[in-house]
């Protein structure tokens, strides 16, 4: 499939918008002590209540790798974990109360963070850019699995 100019300032618009997102998470994070992943588990986690499977799936994680996330997170009192109401074998994550209130100051520096970039743009076309970038970020597009190293 052959790519045109759209195409490519598309993708670079994309790209460059994701790192000055990721730039300002990343800055705010740190604020906090928390790093990015840990950021987007705050986040998911939220308004929704997944599996620790789901979790470590939808963010490319190893389960291994995300429990030590959770632990962590529950140490700070910001997660908790909990049996699944649809499967007792199956354990899902909560954000506790203090996690709420975390997740909520994040997102109001966020926010601000934010404001220059967005301020650029009148109502209508922060409304119109929301809507554009629905089917671009929902469903979240699936990690593929790295190639084995060479050795």
């Amino acid at each position: 499939m052959a790519t045109d100019n759209t195409d490519d300032a598309l993708v670079d618009g994309l790209v460059r918008s994701a790192f000055q997102v990721m730039g300002v998470l990343t800055r705010i994070g740190a604020e906090y002590d928390l790093s990015l992943t840990q950021l987007r588990v705050l986040g998911i986690v939220r308004d929704r209540r997944p599996r620790m499977s789901d979790l470590a799936a939808f963010l490319g994680l190893d389960k291994s790798t995300l429990s030590g996330l959770v632990d962590r997170a529950e140490r700070r009192g910001l997660l908790t974990r909990g049996p699944s109401p649809d499967d007792k074998r199956a354990v899902v994550v909560l954000i506790t109360d203090a996690g709420r209130q975390l997740t909520q100051r994040l997102y109001t520096q966020v926010q601000d963070a934010l404001a220059p970039a967005t301020a650029r743009l009148e109502p209508g076309q922060r409304q119109e850019l929301a809507q554009l970038l629905e089917p671009v970020v929902s469903p979240p597009l699936q990690l593929k699995s790295r190639p084995a190293a060479r050795r």
